[in-house]
């Protein structure tokens, strides 16, 4: 069977993107449920989807599925209609994005062995046996109980931008490293009420069930995630405990909650929440830079990089092609790097 691909660049799918003149709805969804075959799923959806002109980045694994998309509204219904005519999608919620600009350019779909990397074994957990899931007003109430332990699930880039008051937020770069280090901070705490969130809910889904195999016995998540408590409390009129941006996996970045500034700027110290990805590609290094130093460094995270990204084109790429040592060797991490503007 021919593979079905996007076969556009990414300029020629920002061109097509540009000339649209309808509104798009981004929303994401996750459900963990058994997919025989997910390659066959991953056609399937591709070939839907792309009739319907959805565009977005998600994942199928035997374990479920994952999906960060964008659907044309005026295909929604018909979007809706044929994704819970699947059996194993009947009913999945959706968490509609905070802001509705423009977050992805292409269509994109993959069949992996999970749909979040977490290192686990199935010793490890039981998916079956999760935490108890907490609406937005209920875990809200929650965070009132001082005994209460909150935990962030997210990496430490996100949380650094925004997180609930008083959560507990590691500084890590992967789910996979935070899992084992989540389970060491909280022993001696197995009969606490634990309170856990995330983006949408899948992390705090398998962090649950992982807990509750090692002992935890008051586990409990907020369902829906940050974007979902976002959109309830507003709309309670409540005072949002999500301080800052909500940190999105998409050409957005992130999304405001409240005006609080939680964080500063890498290079000049100024308060600041503003996510950059160096120019130069072959570092990318993630990093916060404010609007003036981002004009100085034209987005770059040291001068060594800022030369390397005004280099024309095919002198970066044979720099690349060489590998050629950058930033990413020196900042192995994305949360904290120390940058200056020389």
């Amino acid at each position: 069977m021919r593979k079905l691909v996007n076969n556009l660049s990414r300029e020629q799918a920002e061109a097509k993107l540009l000339a649209e003149n309808f509104e798009r709805v981004t929303l994401s969804m996750y459900r963990y449920v058994l997919i025989a075959d997910p390659q066959a799923m991953r056609n399937q959806l591709f070939a839907e989807w792309k009739e319907l002109g959805v565009l977005g980045r998600i994942y199928v694994a035997n374990e479920g599925i994952n999906a960060q998309i964008n659907v044309p509204e005026h295909n929604w219904d018909k979007f809706v209609e044929i994704l819970y005519s699947h059996p194993e999608f009947i009913d999945i919620p959706f968490k509609i994005g905070l802001e509705q600009h423009e977050s992805f350019v292409k269509l994109t779909i993959k069949s992996k062995k999970q749909i979040v990397a977490d290192g686990l074994t199935i010793e490890d957990y039981d998916i079956t046996n999760v935490g108890e899931h907490l609406e937005p007003e209920d875990f809200h109430a929650a965070l009132q109980n001082p005994d209460a332990i909150v935990v962030d699930m997210r990496n430490g880039y996100e949380s650094r931008i925004g997180h609930f008051d008083n959560a507990l937020c590691l500084d890590v770069d992967t789910f996979r490293e935070q899992l084992p280090l989540v389970k060491e901070k909280l022993k001696g705490n197995e009969d606490k009420e634990v309170l856990l969130y995330c983006t949408g809910g899948i992390r705090c889904e398998k962090t649950s069930a992982y807990l509750r195999h090692h002992g935890f016995r008051n586990v409990k998540q907020l369902y829906g995630g940050i974007i979902n408590y976002a959109h309830k409390i507003k709309q309670l009129g409540l005072d949002s405990k999500f301080k800052g941006k909500n940190y999105v996996f998409d050409d957005r970045v992130a999304e405001r909650v409240t005006a609080d500034v939680l964080t500063h700027c890498d290079q000049c110290a100024n308060p600041n929440d503003d996510h950059t990805n160096c120019a130069n590609v072959m570092c990318n290094l993630l990093f916060i830079q404010c609007p003036d130093c981002k004009e100085k460094m034209g987005g770059a995270c040291s001068k060594k990089c800022k030369d390397i990204s005004l280099m024309p084109e095919e002198e970066q790429r044979k720099l690349r092609k060489e590998q050629t040592p950058t930033n990413m060797n020196i900042f192995k991490s994305r949360m904290h790097p120390r940058l200056s503007l020389n």
